[in-house]
C-alpha cells in the first residue's frame, strides 16, 4: 500500500473513531439518545447539500479561477514570443506573400476594433490561402535568424504551459521543423528548385499558423494591456507605413 493511501485510510479512521466517542460522550452525560438519533439524522441529511456546495459549485469556483491564472501566464509566454520572435518572423513572411495586398489594409489592426472585428479577420484568414515566394526570402539571414531564437524556442517548449494551447503548440513545432530544416543545409544559396519548393512549404506552414496567433495576441493585448497594445500597432507587419516613432520627423 503507497504512503499516501496509509496515510488517508488511517485519518478517515481516526475521524470516525472521534465522531463515535463524541457521541458516546453525549450520551454519557446526558442519557439522551433520542437527540442524538435526530442530531445524526439531521447531519446525514446535510450531507448532500454539502457535496453539492463544495464539490460542484466552490470546487468548480476554483477550478475556473486555477484556469484562468493559469491562461493569463500562459498569455505573458506568448508575448514574449511575439516581442522577441514572434513579430519580425511574421515581417519576413509577409513580405515574401505576393498575394497579400488584397488583405493587406484589413489587416491594420485599430483601437476602434471590436471583438466581431477580430472574429470576422480571423475567419477571412481561416479561407486565406497563404503563399510564399521563396525567391523573396534571403534562406541565409533566415536560418540565421532562426538559430539564434532555437534556445528561447526550447525553453519554451519546455513550458508545460504552452501544451495547453493547441494551436500555439502546433506554431511552436512548425517553427522548431523550420530551424532543423534551415541548419541540416550547409549551402542554401545553390539549392535544387525541388528542395527550394520543399522549405517554401516549411515557410507557408509556419506562416499559415503564425497569423491567427497574432491575431489572437493582438486582441489579448487591447483588453488587457492598451499601452502595449499601441507599440503592437506601431510594428504591425502588415502596415508597411507603421513606425513605433509617433508623429512626423521635421
Amino acid at each position: 500500500m503507497k504512503e499516501e493511501t496509509r496515510w488517508k485510510l488511517t485519518l478517515g479512521a481516526g475521524l470516525v473513531v472521534l465522531s463515535l466517542a463524541l457521541y458516546a460522550t453525549h450520551y454519557l452525560l446526558f442519557h439522551d439518545l433520542h437527540h442524538i438519533m435526530v442530531f445524526g439524522l439531521h447531519e446525514l441529511a446535510f450531507i448532500p447539500i454539502e457535496v453539492l456546495v463544495v464539490t460542484l459549485i466552490i470546487d468548480e469556483l476554483l477550478a475556473t479561477r486555477e484556469k484562468n491564472q493559469r491562461m493569463e501566464k500562459l498569455n505573458m509566454v506568448i508575448g514574449t514570443f511575439f516581442s522577441s520572435t514572434g513579430t519580425p518572423l511574421l515581417a519576413l513572411l509577409v513580405r515574401a506573400d505576393p498575394c497579400l495586398d488584397t488583405l493587406r489594409q484589413r489587416l491594420v489592426v485599430q483601437t476602434s476594433w471590436k471583438k466581431d472585428d477580430f472574429l470576422e479577420m480571423k475567419k477571412v484568414m481561416q479561407e486565406y490561402s497563404c503563399s510564399v515566394d521563396i525567391d523573396k526570402i534571403d534562406l541565409v539571414a533566415a536560418r540565421e535568424f532562426c538559430l539564434k531564437n532555437e534556445e528561447f524556442l526550447l525553453r519554451l517548449v519546455e513550458n508545460p504551459m504552452v501544451f495547453e494551447h493547441e494551436s500555439f503548440t502546433d506554431l511552436i513545432l512548425a517553427f522548431s521543423h523550420l530551424t532543423e530544416e534551415l541548419k541540416a543545409r550547409q549551402n542554401l544559396s545553390a539549392l535544387p528548385k525541388d528542395d527550394r519548393g520543399h522549405l517554401a512549404k516549411d515557410f507557408r506552414r509556419v506562416y499559415s499558423l503564425l497569423i491567427p496567433e497574432w491575431l489572437r495576441y493582438m486582441e489579448y493585448l487591447q483588453a488587457h494591456y492598451p499601452f502595449l497594445f499601441h507599440l503592437a500597432m506601431r510594428k504591425n507587419p502588415f502596415d508597411a507605413s507603421a513606425s513605433v516613432v509617433i508623429g512626423k520627423t521635421e
